[in-house]
């Protein structure tokens, strides 16, 4: 019986954007593990997001190493296996 593997999420995030709460709430609320990034408070991190994405706005999500651009709830879903 093969294993599920929980899929890598990192959320990349600013104290103040309410998509990013919205976005880790809905995680939390499907029993997904995350790593959070608050650009922030880590300027390389920030430098590091626009570079994989051209971004500069929040969240951005690297679900498995693939970026979803804001809480696109869809996307997140299929890369998730969220029914």
């Amino acid at each position: 019986m093969e294993k599920k593997r929980t899929p890598k999420v990192v959320i990349f995030t600013t104290s103040s954007c309410p998509w990013c709460r919205m976005t880790k709430e809905y995680l939390k609320a499907h029993k997904i593990p995350f790593k959070e990034v608050n650009v922030q408070r880590n300027p390389s991190a920030a430098r590091d997001l626009v570079r994989m994405t051209g971004q500069t706005g929040v969240p951005v999500l690297l679900i498995n190493n693939r970026p979803v651009v804001g809480f696109n709830k869809p996307m997140i879903d299929r890369l998730l296996g969220i029914k």
